[in-house]
């Protein structure tokens, strides 16, 4: 399953991947494992002088998803996606793989 996290300012994205052992999505599609890092990397500065490095893909067995959304994916807590996206969307992470059940 492919992670990718847009949420920059999270301790647990390393280069758009989420290293975080489990993530929990709220009724709200926002991921509660939110965590804010140490310092605030503003990548928009750059993002189109350069291609960004992106972290390897995880394997789906070694992440806990929980989802809490009324979402299409969503079968009795889990997620069922063949991948997630989370964006920073007003100011939090917000899991944009949602299609309303």
């Amino acid at each position: 399953m492919d992670i990718r996290c847009r949420k920059t300012s999270c301790a647990y994205n390393d280069r758009y991947t989420c290293k975080a052992k489990a993530i929990d999505i709220t009724r709200a599609c926002v991921c509660k494992k939110f965590e804010k890092g140490e310092e605030e990397i503003d990548k928009t500065k750059n993002m189109f002088s350069r291609t960004p490095s992106y972290a390897p893909q995880r394997k789906s067995k070694t992440i806990k998803i929980e989802c809490n959304a009324h979402c299409l994916f969503n079968k009795n807590g889990a997620c069922q996606a063949n991948g997630i996206t989370l964006n920073d969307l007003k100011n939090k992470p917000y899991c944009i793989t949602f299609l309303r059940k």
